[in-house]
């Protein structure tokens, strides 16, 4: 029961299948000036009420290739890229998890996003499917047949993901999000985030803590607004009274070239070895999620 009450809570807004989004980089004090611009036309989200900054913690472990192949890809600024990620939002052994892949076409984003049970986590990241009894389908919905297909879909592209780029744990990131929300719709979002920092997880502790954190943007908050349709009109004169500059600002590309991308490379292939993986092993996983892609 706990697990359908989370998925719940924590995963509304990912159902949202394609939007716009823009970043912005600011100090703190123009972030407290926007905080009061955006609150006219925007509700708080309800796991930041109460909370300091009015925020709530956000934690993400970041696979990669050995190749370092999707770090690559927004270095090189290809149009067509993606991220696979492990969000969680606290250490309890009994929380979800959430697979997710957060797909960008130029300032598009699409994600897919599906719950699962710790353990069925660690059956991914050592090559294979997830038994059913550890997937988290979100049933809060019955009624809406496409959910329940969407969330197999994204299990079954980021399985598939995993082992066609033999990808590996690679960076824990966390920071403090404050989200701004139009009620009942995810059609308009604002973000803060703040204190943003990461951390090399080959292992994928999935710990809250970190023993020697590089803050990726020191003090500065990251501004992202978010939407599915058009520019709001005052989303214009929030850019515009501000004198906000779009940038790019990703968390998990940012931490990776200051923590050294070399280094970090190393550690995944040490880290395979370690492990006892193998080129043939990881040919066994493409072939089979090539297998099921085609059967599907």
């Amino acid at each position: 029961m706990q697990h359908r009450t989370e998925l719940r809570n924590m995963a509304a807004p990912s159902l949202q299948k394609q939007r716009f989004e823009l970043k912005y980089i600011m100090d703190e004090a123009q972030a407290l000036a926007i905080r009061d611009f955006v609150r006219c036309y925007l509700d708080l989200d309800p796991h930041g009420e109460g909370q300091p900054d009015l925020s709530y913690p956000v934690h993400s472990l970041y696979l990669d290739s050995p190749s370092m192949q999707l770090y690559h890809s927004t270095i090189n600024g290809n149009k067509n890229r993606f991220k696979l990620r492990v969000r969680f939002y606290d250490e309890n052994q009994d929380s979800p998890v959430f697979l997710e892949i957060k797909r960008r076409m130029n300032n598009i984003i699409s994600k897919k996003r599906v719950g699962v049970k710790r353990e069925g986590l660690f059956q991914i990241l050592s090559g294979q499917t997830p038994h059913n009894d550890l997937v988290l389908f979100d049933t809060s919905d019955s009624n809406d047949s496409s959910l329940r297909a969407s969330q197999e879909d994204a299990l079954h592209d980021f399985t598939a993901q995993v082992n066609q780029l033999q990808a590996q744990p690679v960076s824990h990131v966390a920071y403090q999000r404050e989200a701004w929300v139009l009620p009942e719709s995810n059609a308009v979002r604002v973000t803060l985030d703040r204190k943003v920092c990461c951390e090399a997880d080959p292992q994928a502790r999935m710990l809250i803590e970190m023993h020697q954190p590089t803050f990726v943007f020191g003090d500065q908050v990251i501004l992202e607004l978010k939407f599915t349709d058009r520019f709001p009109n005052w989303f214009r004169e929030l850019v515009e009274s501000y004198h906000l500059m779009q940038c790019g600002a990703a968390k998990y590309v940012d931490g990776i070239t200051l923590m050294d991308k070399d280094a970090m490379s190393d550690m995944v292939e040490s880290q395979m070895l370690a492990q006892q993986i193998g080129p043939r092993d990881h040919l066994k996983r493409r072939q089979a999620a090539t297998v099921s892609s085609i059967s599907k």
